[in-house]
């Protein structure tokens, strides 16, 4: 899976222009990245009486809705997603994923405080650094509002480079944690199937899904 790093902050810190400005700062890098919105509140995509509303009342486990530009996807839950298991819709072709929220995940964080919000949120696991309009007495790192560089170059030097190179694995839809030996020979060992198949050229990316027929 990419990289996941959460972009939490208080309302009306600027979450979304810090997101805004990073990606386009990373995209300039010739990086691609992808994002996620967190919001308490539902929403709709398929209104009643509308084709893909009617696929998931005749019971569809999921519908997208695609044109020549965009493409939406639809899939009830019984439960609210993990972070992480939102981040496996999108696949893996992406260099990071910037998540606006999730502030109760185990994702890296990045708090966006501005002084007129209010004092910076607290008890924040794994808070990597703070982008604040003022100086904050704590040891976590800052960054001014208007350092997008150095916030990327923290994100390319902390995440992006040491996982353009990765495996995933999940077993059960649960993700696996590998080491470097079974990353070494799970990897050697498909590429090598790979290789053998007839008209295959150079692999830059390979996917490989098993469902047994235990599952019903």
């Amino acid at each position: 899976m990419p990289p996941i790093v959460s972009i939490i902050g208080k309302s009306k810190s600027g979450k979304t222009a810090i997101i805004e400005k990073l990606v386009g700062e990373l995209k300039s890098r010739g990086y691609r990245v992808a994002t996620i919105k967190h919001t308490p509140r539902g929403m709709t995509f398929d209104e009643a009486d509308k084709d893909s509303w009617r696929h998931i009342q005749a019971g569809s486990e999921a519908t997208a809705i695609a044109s020549p530009g965009r493409i939406a996807l639809i899939k009830p839950i019984a439960q609210e997603l993990t972070l992480d298991q939102i981040a496996r819709l999108f696949g893996e072709d992406y260099d990071i994923i910037l998540a606006e929220g999730f502030k109760q995940s185990d994702a890296p964080k990045i708090e966006v405080h501005r002084r007129e919000v209010g004092r910076p949120l607290s008890s924040i696991k794994k808070l990597i650094a703070i982008v604040t309009d003022e100086p904050l007495e704590t040891k976590t790192r800052q960054f001014s509002l208007q350092d997008i560089r150095g916030l990327a170059d923290l994100l390319e030097e902390g995440f992006i480079k040491p996982q353009r190179e990765r495996i995933s694995l999940y077993i059960n839809n649960i993700p696996v944690v590998l080491t470097t030996w079974p990353k070494e020979v799970i990897t050697s060992v498909i590429l090598a199937i790979a290789s053998c198949l007839k008209g295959v050229g150079e692999v830059r990316s390979l996917e490989l899904f098993l469902r047994t027929g235990s599952e019903k």
